[in-house]
């Protein structure tokens, strides 16, 4: 008897969508569930940010094949899109060709076995998911063969305390703090920094990108400033080369950061790991560390110190989690951020990417959980994978077919509006530029 049971695909993103794509070239029934109102809603809300990667690595190959059939035309491959340009150009476009397969406004709120929780064996194998959804007429259950969990982490951003939970006091100030790249193009955004000090928290791209943007508005407003926190005893390879040694930045974007900090509009703390947040009378904020050392009063705080898996709606599914990175026990090796920067990324698929539940995958940034070097490229031939494992095509499955462009594949600025990179750092934001590979299990990409 055919199982004609959706495979439920949760998020609606880059990701979730290239997911129904290839289970559509396969034949499958999909159904994706995204709790926004459109097509790569998270997109949307870094819109203003443009890309690393160029439009030749964004787009999925079964999802062209749908939307080449609608007459769409591919974007050039050597430009650099922003989000919202990603999401209007291609996840949107996309979402409508695959029509019924995609709702819109459905929460999924638990995923579980019919008749089963996770405790219980007895025919576990042998009944259906179900997965509870919360829409604005109520709630819902739908059965599923299968699932895809790709909604991504962005709902939610680790918090500004140095031990992972929220510094004491956070949540109190929640109203000054943001954990989003600020969009100083936005009137409202731009008042809130304008002529003030801002505390910028992490080292990763997003902080860095933030602290471009900060500069740049302390160029026309005077009085403006941001204050970089790094946990870090030095600011190392923050910049891309390692600014220690002063080795060459890691693209355009590392390098206007460390001219930003060279200029005097941004100045460095490092070793602080916060412990609090604590409110002046005059309504600033000031940062202290688990020494009680406190950091100079400040209007705002962006705090970009990345993302961390949601969980809680999967607590009746059986995951084989890492217990460092709650990523795939399979896939954590391959990813770990002390060993692997998004230049080094292993092949892999649905055989890393299972977990006890047989029939449930992670896919996407989510499947990287705390790990921060996801790619794009890189969730596209996960659900290619995934696909052909739920489609009984095992040796398709293991055959992982990902290859890096010989340009590298996150070369571009990061910037709000600069899609070109100089000549000096065209290396990318992952470091060298890896060559041209096919590659094989056990291949990394140099």
């Amino acid at each position: 008897m055919v199982d004609e049971r959706p495979v439920v695909v949760i998020g609606a993103g880059p990701v979730g969508l290239a997911a129904a794509a290839e289970l559509a070239e396969r034949g499958l029934p999909a159904l994706v569930l995204e709790k926004g109102d459109g097509a790569g809603a998270a997109v949307r809300e870094w819109g203003h940010v443009r890309l690393f990667s160029m439009w030749r690595d964004l787009v999925d190959p079964a999802a062209e094949k749908l939307l080449t059939a609608t007459g769409w035309r591919r974007p050039a491959d050597e430009g650099y899109p922003t989000g919202r340009e990603w999401a209007d150009a291609y996840l949107a476009p996309l979402a409508d060709v695959l029509g019924e397969r995609v709702r819109f406004g459905a929460e999924v709120t638990g995923v579980s076995r019919l008749g089963r929780d996770r405790v219980v064996d007895a025919g576990r194998e042998e009944q259906p998911f179900t997965v509870r959804v919360r829409t604005d007429h109520g709630e819902e259950r739908i059965l599923a063969r299968a699932v895809v969990d790709a909604s991504g982490t962005w709902g939610s951003p680790n918090p500004v305390g140095g031990d992972g939970l929220p510094a004491l006091g956070e949540a109190a100030v929640a109203g000054r703090l943001s954990y989003r790249v600020p969009d100083l193009a936005d009137p409202g955004a731009r008042a809130r920094h304008a002529g003030r000090t801002t505390a910028v928290v992490g080292r990763g791209h997003s902080a860095l990108t933030a602290l471009v943007s900060l500069s740049a508005l302390a160029e026309q407003e005077p009085g403006t400033r941001a204050v970089w926190v790094l946990r870090r005893g030095e600011v190392g390879d923050a910049f891309g080369g390692g600014a220690a040694d002063q080795l060459a930045a890691r693209g355009a974007l590392g390098q206007r950061a460390k001219e930003a900090v060279d200029a005097g509009h941004i100045r460095v703390v490092t070793g602080f790991r916060t412990a609090e947040v604590r409110s002046e009378r005059d309504g600033r904020l000031v940062l202290v560390d688990e020494g009680g050392r406190a950091l100079e009063p400040v209007e705002e705080a962006v705090v970009l110190t990345g993302f961390r898996p949601d969980l809680s709606p999967l607590s009746e599914i059986r995951l084989g989690l890492d217990t460092t990175l709650q990523a795939p026990v399979g896939l954590a090796p391959l990813i770990d951020p002390n060993v692997h920067s998004c230049g080094t990324v292993y092949p892999h698929g649905a055989e890393e990417l299972a977990h006890p539940e047989e029939g449930f995958f992670l896919a996407g940034m989510k499947s990287y959980g705390r790990a921060p070097t996801f790619l794009t490229l890189t969730g596209y031939e996960q659900v290619r994978s995934i696909a052909a494992h739920l489609a009984g095509d095992r040796e398709s499955a293991a055959r992982v077919e990902l290859t890096l462009p010989d340009t590298g594949v996150c070369g571009g600025a990061g910037l709000f509006d600069e899609a070109d990179t100089p000549e000096e750092a065209q290396g990318g934001c992952c470091g060298p530029v890896p060559q041209t590979v096919d590659l094989g299990r056990s291949a990394p990409v140099a």
